[in-house]
């Protein structure tokens, strides 16, 4: 495992992370969530992401008792969660400064720890203003209750007025964004955010790098089982699937297959290798639901060295 810094910070951060997203509760329960995250953290992972809203808070609850379990130095590790949908009276979402606050403390009594390292504004909120949201951040992070603050799905001008603010005001300003970065969803990262990455250092925690699990191969042949496009609250990813976007990302998926085929490489670690590749990704979470498959995305660093400019040109042949 390689390490890369957190943007201009000095955190450094594992090339591969784990996060909680869908599994934590729905599929994974807290032995088998310890059991995953000491694979992850035996096999170089420093960063474990997750938020309220996954599992309505539950997912939190049992990273919490598994690193309770594991007993990880405290030092020796990143943990986030990100704040937005907290329940569904209007005090307990968005991001005005009541409820950052209500949110990052009922995360430490969720996850049992003292700070978190980095803590995310899950989404833009239109109803409050941006000021606000980066004063609440600065004062959790004077309280120490966080260390680093970041958005997550904002747009670059949002972005870039957060970080006007903070300057103009004297506060501290965001550290990183938690976009989706996979094969078929680039344009943020590689196009709308370059002047932030350019001009600000911004740091990135990318999420879905398997586009759900479509570029791991799985779907090819219909829906398995046990999946997470099976799971109640998650039908948004069936419908993609089926529809003619759906077909056109099973096709490329296919093609993709054949050239990881041709140079012995899983499918899996082609797509999560080819995130790794661009500079401006500081880590890419994995959301694996079970051991094998985990093993199996964090054996990516192992064809890292693959990635020459004939096998990028390949892939950029098939997604462009």
């Amino acid at each position: 495992m390689k390490y890369r810094n957190l943007g201009k910070s000095g955190l450094k951060i594992s090339e591969l992370s784990y996060g909680s997203w869908v599994t934590f509760s729905f599929q994974i329960d807290t032995s088998m969530a310890a059991e995953m995250m000491k694979i992850a953290y035996d096999g170089g992972v420093n960063f474990f992401d997750n938020a309220e809203a996954y599992a309505n808070g539950k997912s939190e609850e049992i990273m919490g008792q598994a690193l309770k379990k594991l007993a990880f130095p405290r030092d020796t590790y990143c943990l986030s969660s990100k704040v937005f949908w907290g329940g569904e009276l209007p005090t307990q979402r968005g991001l005005s400064a009541k409820h950052i606050h209500d949110a990052c403390n009922a995360a430490l009594q969720r996850m049992q720890v003292d700070y978190l390292d980095l803590f995310f504004c899950h989404r833009p909120d239109p109803e409050t203003p941006i000021e606000e949201t980066v004063r609440a951040m600065h004062s959790l992070i004077l309280q120490g209750k966080i260390i680093y603050w970041g958005t997550s799905e904002w747009s670059a001008d949002q972005i870039e007025m957060a970080y006007n603010i903070s300057e103009e005001k004297q506060l501290t300003p965001p550290t990183m964004e938690q976009p989706e970065y996979n094969i078929f969803n680039r344009s943020k990262m590689e196009n709308e955010y370059l002047d932030l990455f350019k001009n600000r250092g911004l740091g990135t925690t990318i999420w879905s790098p398997l586009a759900s699990g479509i570029l791991s191969g799985k779907y090819k042949n219909g829906i398995p089982k046990g999946t997470r496009m099976n799971l109640d609250g998650y039908e948004f990813l069936k419908d993609r699937l089926n529809s003619d976007k759906g077909e056109t990302m099973l096709k490329i998926t296919n093609e993709l297959e054949e050239v990881a085929n041709s140079i012995g490489m899983p499918l899996v670690n082609l797509a999560l290798g080819w995130c790794l590749q661009n500079k401006n990704v500081s880590t890419v979470i994995l959301g694996a639901s079970n051991s094998d498959q985990l093993k199996q995305n964090l054996r990516t660093v192992d064809y890292l060295e693959q990635f020459d400019d004939a096998l990028t040109k390949k892939i950029n042949d098939i997604i462009s």
